[in-house]
């Protein structure tokens, strides 16, 4: 259904102060690539908190974070979650954090609305506030649901990226980082400028991990600026949405102090699996292989296999395709690409074909045919 709003060209990184529902609905439709939300948790207090040396605990106590009960608040998460919906592009995707308090019930409204739930993180706090009444255990971490507006649409996930983050391990679901502390804790008039600030270190992972350069992220729930700060730091386009004019001021004035990363400082680590595909076939067809040259198995000049018209290999009499050689010779898992090699005409040295296959991306690419022409 068609939205009614009146919706204004989309005017990247600024905060629009109001509602956060009422505000998205004067965004455009499917315009946004990536929203993180950190909603009120409605924390349920109904008691001061004291420290054992009788110092208070500075909890969050915002009007903010007050629901009168759960169907109220239940009504409210529903509600920005459709406004959230309808302006994220079918291949975005979103992230909302939350405890204990609230979580589960976000999850299960995203789960009514449509959206598929991709992962759950769990946010493991090295230095936890402790239960000082020593009634329960500690609250040590917090969860966030990575979740995608249409099951099955293609997303962006950097996972060569995280994997380089995480020294070249595959990163996991459970994120060990610090709680906001020292310079990077806002102070205002003497205590926290605001009660529920994220270490940019969460919103550095959220942001590298599923957009790109030039993505719009929007977070409705702006608050101290930290997804702004983020977004700027990595060449992302941002929305906040606050309706604080306390907090709008302090978000401003932060990213502002912000440098933008030079150009050159934003690259990715490629993801292969996102390139066009190229049939081995087509290193014959434009002549970077030959049919009846040989090609060696890791590079070891006694594992020989013969190329043929068709691009298949033929090994001992044996023929098929790259991948199906390299498994008879290896059983197991085996990407053709990355254990055949060719020998080059003009030195005979080994070459990856797979360095041809890259040859011919880079042959076939837009930017390439443009500078030819």
């Amino acid at each position: 259904m068609k939205s009614t709003h009146t919706e204004p060209n989309l005017v990247p990184d600024r905060i629009l102060c109001g509602d956060c529902v009422e505000a998205l609905g004067t965004l455009p439709e499917s315009s946004i690539d990536l929203i993180f939300a950190d909603p009120p948790y409605n924390l349920q207090l109904r008691q001061e908190l004291w420290r054992p040396n009788l110092t208070k605990v500075d909890a969050v106590n915002d009007a903010w974070d007050q629901f009168p009960d759960f169907k109220e608040y239940d009504a409210f998460t529903e509600a920005w979650l459709k406004a959230c919906r309808r302006v994220l592009k079918p291949d975005g995707t979103l992230w909302v954090i939350g405890s204990y308090h609230n979580i589960f019930r976000v999850g299960a409204i995203l789960q009514d609305l449509g959206f598929w739930l991709l992962n759950d993180i769990v946010w493991i706090k090295t230095n936890p506030m402790p239960n000082f009444r020593g009634v329960r255990f500690t609250n040590a971490h917090e969860t966030l649901i990575w979740a995608q507006k249409e099951r099955g649409a293609s997303y962006t996930f950097n996972h060569h990226a995280m994997k380089a983050l995480n020294e070249d391990l595959q990163m996991r679901s459970d994120w060990y980082l610090p709680i906001c502390r020292g310079g990077e804790r806002l102070k205002s008039n003497g205590g926290k400028a605001h009660s529920t600030q994220k270490p940019e270190a969460l919103l550095y992972r959220v942001v590298l991990a599923s957009s790109n350069p030039g993505d719009m992220v929007l977070d409705p729930f702006f608050g101290s600026g930290t997804t702004g700060v983020i977004c700027k730091r990595l060449g992302r386009h941002w929305l906040g949405i606050e309706r604080d004019p306390d907090y709008i001021r302090l978000a401003r004035e932060r990213i502002a102090a912000i440098e933008s990363l030079p150009e050159n400082a934003l690259h990715i680590t490629e993801d292969h699996r996102r390139e066009p595909r190229i049939p081995f076939g087509s290193l014959l067809e434009i002549g970077l292989l030959q049919p009846g040259e040989q090609l060696y198995f890791e590079a070891n000049e006694k594992v020989i296999a013969t190329l043929q018209v068709d691009g298949r290999l033929d090994y001992n009499g044996q023929y098929g395709s790259i991948h199906q050689i390299a498994r008879l010779i290896h059983p197991g898992p085996c990407n053709g690409w990355q254990v055949w090699y060719y020998r080059e005409k003009e030195n005979g040295t080994l070459h990856l074909i797979d360095e041809l296959r890259q040859q011919l991306r880079h042959m076939s690419s837009p930017i390439h045919n443009k500078d030819s022409q």
